[in-house]
């Protein structure tokens, strides 16, 4: 099964939420998200201390996107390359050819994606759509996102 197959199976499934394996996640990194969500999920995450939020993506153990496909596969390894040769890099930056680009305007559509690094499964998702692009709509809807988190983290009795 593709990559971008199992991603999208297992985005399906998030709503269920593997909560036993969000411990294991204590840094993320966040890329862009429609309307700039992405800077107002970073500062609820950090204000309720559910994460470590880092800007260098080499720090993180789970990325938040709001995409996912061909485009945020291509993004994953233009932040996370394989280990190649310098006979293979040389021939890659001679090919020419441009990624697809995650664009930050109009794709979002209101699903949350939480994507392990190691594995590449999504192990968390929801859907959470700003009814407008106002920083206090963004501001409120990051918070939603982050109170269903909490929910999700607390241990079962």
């Amino acid at each position: 099964m593709r990559l971008s197959n199992r991603l999208l199976t297992c985005a399906l499934l998030g709503g269920f939420a593997l909560a036993a394996s969000m411990p294991d996640v204590q840094a993320v990194y966040l890329l862009p998200m429609s309307g700039g969500l992405d800077q107002y999920l970073a500062n609820r995450l950090t204000a309720a201390g559910l994460f470590r939020v880092v800007t260098d993506p080499k720090l993180a153990d789970a990325v938040f996107t709001d995409q996912l496909g061909a485009a945020f596969e291509q993004k994953l390894l233009d932040l996370y390359p394989p280990p190649q040769t310098k006979a293979k890099q040389d021939d890659a930056d001679k090919n020419g050819q441009a990624p697809p680009r995650i664009s930050t305007f109009g794709h979002g559509r209101g699903n949350l994606f939480l994507v392990d690094l190691k594995s590449r499964a999504v192990i968390w998702s929801v859907y959470e759509k700003p009814t407008r692009t106002a920083p206090e709509t963004l501001d409120r809807t990051a918070g939603r996102i982050v109170e269903q988190i909490k929910k999700q983290q607390k241990p079962k009795p």
